[in-house]
């Protein structure tokens, strides 16, 4: 069985988003806000912020 990492599912679910929503907060980390783009950015670069808003993210369960 392939297991799919946060990173992936959370590109799956940016790709899969509505291109008005990607400018939404979805996140705050450290006291800043996080809309979908910015947070895209971060995770792609594999920062420590990408990796925090991923935990987040999953424990929301807004990864797919």
């Amino acid at each position: 069985m392939i297991s799919i990492t946060k990173k992936e599912r959370f590109l799956q679910t940016y790709a899969n988003l509505p291109m008005a929503s990607r400018d939404e907060i979805i996140v705050v980390v450290d006291g800043e806000p996080m809309t979908w783009k910015a947070a895209k950015i971060e995770v792609e670069t594999d920062t420590s912020i990408g990796m925090k808003i991923l935990d987040k993210l999953e424990g929301m369960k807004l990864l797919k």
